[in-house]
């Protein structure tokens, strides 16, 4: 597994999990699955903390920036990288909710 390979070679404090809800602020249809990671997660590594983040609207920040970086159109369809770029919003919003930022 790689988180566990990770944790192996790196120190990690906690994980941050996107939480998924609708713009309406109702849970969105996905997240029975990502709670359900959440509880294999903390299952496996029960001496790291987890916090769940709200994800709304990060998937349309990462494609902004994409486009103000001036990432091509086929780049800006690549599922993992608009993926990555969201994750990072994530833990860039829980960082500042937290005043880490």
């Amino acid at each position: 597994m790689f988180l566990q390979e990770y944790l192996a070679k790196e120190h990690v404090e906690r994980f941050v999990v996107g939480l998924p809800k609708q713009t309406n602020g109702r849970d969105s249809d996905n997240l029975p699955r990502v709670r359900n990671f959440v509880r294999q997660l903390a299952k496996t590594f029960p001496d790291i903390p987890i916090d769940m983040w709200d994800e709304r609207y990060t998937s349309v920040l990462a494609h902004q920036a994409m486009l103000q970086s001036g990432i091509g159109k086929k780049a800006r369809q690549n599922k993992a990288l608009v993926d990555e770029i969201s994750a990072t919003i994530i833990l860039q919003g829980w960082m500042e909710g937290r005043g880490n930022l």
